[in-house]
């Protein structure tokens, strides 16, 4: 993850006096720290290749393992530790960098919501995430259980998965966004999302509206009674 440490391990217990070791990292073998057992010495070559290992490189001075710290995104790729002494070794380690994952967001689309004395009452919902992560899979669970799940690779991407629930389902739903090494979870609230239509008929006309609207509708026809018995009288009078 982002932010944290990675330690390279040499598997090596203590350094031999003859012991000379390399770390190499990318395609192009940049030399990014050395220990020589001979000269006692543990120089780190963090200016190279363009300096993104600055201040971020540690040897372990008994094992000879490479730690860098405050790791991020641009460290990701292939090292490869090179160790001569009584016998030449090898190792190549390939280090994986992830971002931290954005919260899953749920919304409701009530505009889909269908209601029928015959058949049951369900609700629209989608999930969805504006990503600046690659490797993800965003899924619906209900329980444990994986319902649907879409997965991207590219950075920069919007996933959306749609689902249908009825409203008077009691089980538990979750959204959740995974890497390989880590995860964000919505549960789903089905009492504050789900609305059944006539319900969303009722919280958009209530009592309390429908007596504002009455009283209202009771003032025009006051004052329109009051301005036709007004224009008759005016009209009386100029006969």
């Amino acid at each position: 993850m982002e932010g944290e440490s990675v330690t390279l391990h040499t598997d090596v217990t203590k350094i031999r006096e003859n012991d000379d070791i390399l770390w190499k990292f990318g395609a192009e073998n940049f030399l990014i720290a050395r220990i020589s057992g001979a000269a006692g010495v543990f120089p780190t070559y963090d200016d190279v290749p363009d300096g993104r290992f600055r201040d971020r490189l540690k040897l372990d001075d008994q094992t000879g393992s490479l730690i860098i710290t405050n790791i991020t995104t641009e460290h990701a790729g292939e090292y490869q530790l090179v160790i001569r002494g009584v016998k030449l070794l090898s190792k190549t380690f390939s280090v994986s960098i992830y971002a931290p994952l954005p919260i899953p967001v749920i919304i409701s689309n009530s505009s889909q919501c269908s209601s029928s004395s015959s058949s049951p009452s369900y609700c629209s919902l989608v999930c969805s995430s504006v990503l600046n992560v690659s490797h993800v899979t965003l899924s619906w669970y209900k329980g444990i259980s994986v319902l649907s799940s879409i997965s991207a690779s590219d950075l920069s991407i919007s996933l959306s998965l749609p689902l249908e629930v009825e409203y008077q389902d009691k089980n538990p739903y979750s959204c959740v966004l995974n890497n390989p090494i880590s995860n964000q979870t919505t549960h789903l609230d089905i009492n504050t999302l789900c609305h059944t239509c006539a319900e969303v008929h009722d919280h958009c006309c209530g009592p309390t509206e429908a007596v504002i609207r009455l009283a209202l509708c009771a003032l025009v026809g006051v004052a329109t009674v009051a301005f036709l018995f007004y224009d008759i009288r005016s009209t009386r009078g100029v006969g």
